[in-house]
């Protein structure tokens, strides 16, 4: 990961990926993120709460931050249409 994608990538932790601008979206392209899965008990943000370039990268910032990666749902940031 470059200096680039990892500033960006660090950005992104707390953000919608709706929220993402084109430049931030193309910057991480590719990348997989963690979202926690909505439950209407939970009811949570949809905000990204890990970021990498494969999914072990997102359990390991997961589970470095004290979360259940189990509760979270994995998707690769793809191209905006």
């Amino acid at each position: 990961m470059s200096a680039t994608t990892a500033s960006n990538a660090q950005r992104a932790i707390g953000r919608s990926p709706d929220r993402l601008t084109l430049e931030e979206r193309a910057a991480l392209l590719g990348m997989y993120i963690a979202l926690e899965i909505y439950t209407p008990a939970t009811a949570p943000y949809r905000r990204i709460e890990a970021i990498g370039d494969s999914l072990a990268e997102c359990v390991k910032m997961l589970q470095s931050r004290g979360l259940d990666p189990t509760q979270f749902e994995f998707s690769q940031l793809r191209p905006a249409l």
